[in-house]
């Protein structure tokens, strides 16, 4: 009943992005080029539906490595334009290229000296007269049977932004590590982070010589709070792992076991991790280990020099799990 209607629109959503192919010309090339050199931001204006199209491309090339941010034209007209400098890149979209409210900034940004990258569907319009390059995102057809309701049209915009986001990100060599930086609160930015974001390290990394007593032991393991010391030797390599629950147990054979050294109660092949590797690696490891899943796994170098020690805690208040 409804899927002629449905599918005639995406036929047609579709032709429009497809019809942008033969648009990745030179002004497009330059338009990279003039972003990748640019000192400050790129600051996207629109308003009504491109303007929500743009809160998507300014969202998307913030999250991928190129400084931006939104800007709303009519606040722009009452001040917020003072947030434009002439470092600055102004990508603005507008379908019509007329759209009074981004018309009426230009005189201002102008005279801040920003350079201004026009995103239109056509080539008459004000805005791409007074442009420094032309980004073409017209479309033969709006998916809208009247023909008035911004569909194809704002589907070629944002297929258009995502292009340039891509094509930059490329450009900057942009990797999932800096992905992750860039998206610390997601779950895929958490599962991009490494061992080193999450581990304890430094002075914070619990650690005890071979030939100390398990006393001693305790002792660190209370002070560092994490269940667990690594044993090592003076130059430093992991020769072993002892835990708050080895220690435990070591009371059924009285007091005197604290007198002992951790070697004899320490356990001598435990799980461990690098700091490049992923936390989601990690957190596998740990739960993958069998009878018991771990809580704690020490982090070495390639030396199997203890470097960090990384707790499910750690993991848990990141979102990791």
């Amino acid at each position: 009943m409804y899927g002629e209607e449905a599918r005639r629109c995406l036929a047609i959503e579709a032709r429009a992005i497809e019809s942008l192919l033969e648009r990745i010309d030179a002004n497009f090339n330059q338009a990279i080029s003039m972003i990748l050199s640019c000192r400050g931001r790129v600051v996207v204006t629109g308003i009504g539906k491109s303007g929500l199209i743009g809160r998507k491309i300014a969202a998307t090339l913030a999250s991928t490595g190129t400084p931006s941010f939104y800007l709303h034209p009519s606040e722009g007209l009452h001040g917020d334009v003072g947030m434009v400098t002439e470092d600055d890149i102004v990508l603005a979209v507008s379908n019509s290229g007329d759209t009074a409210e981004i018309v009426g900034l230009l005189p201002p940004l102008k005279r801040i000296g920003a350079r201004i990258i026009a995103m239109c569907g056509r080539k008459e319009g004000v805005l791409v007269r007074n442009a420094d390059l032309f980004i073409d995102v017209g479309v033969e057809q709006e998916a809208c049977p009247l023909g008035l309701t911004p569909t194809a049209s704002t589907t070629a915009a944002l297929a258009m932004g995502d292009a340039m986001a891509v094509a930059l990100l490329s450009a900057r060599k942009f990797s999932a590590a800096d992905f992750a930086v860039f998206h610390p609160g997601g779950a895929i930015g958490q599962k991009l982070l490494t061992v080193a974001d999450h581990m304890r390290k430094g002075d914070d990394n619990p650690v005890i010589l071979t030939g100390r007593t398990v006393r001693e032991a305790l002792f660190v393991i209370t002070a560092k709070g994490v269940g667990a010391a690594a044993v090592v030797s003076a130059e430093g390599i992991l020769q072993g792992l002892i835990t708050d629950g080895d220690i435990r147990r070591g009371f059924a054979k009285g007091n005197g076991f604290l007198d002992l050294r951790v070697e004899e109660f320490m356990t001598r092949t435990p799980k461990t991790i690098t700091a490049d590797e992923l936390a989601a690696t990690a957190l596998r490891r740990m739960e993958m280990n069998q009878p018991t899943p771990i809580t704690v796994l020490p982090v070495v170098d390639d030396a199997m020099r203890s470097v960090g020690m990384l707790h499910i805690t750690a993991l848990l208040r990141r979102g990791m799990v």
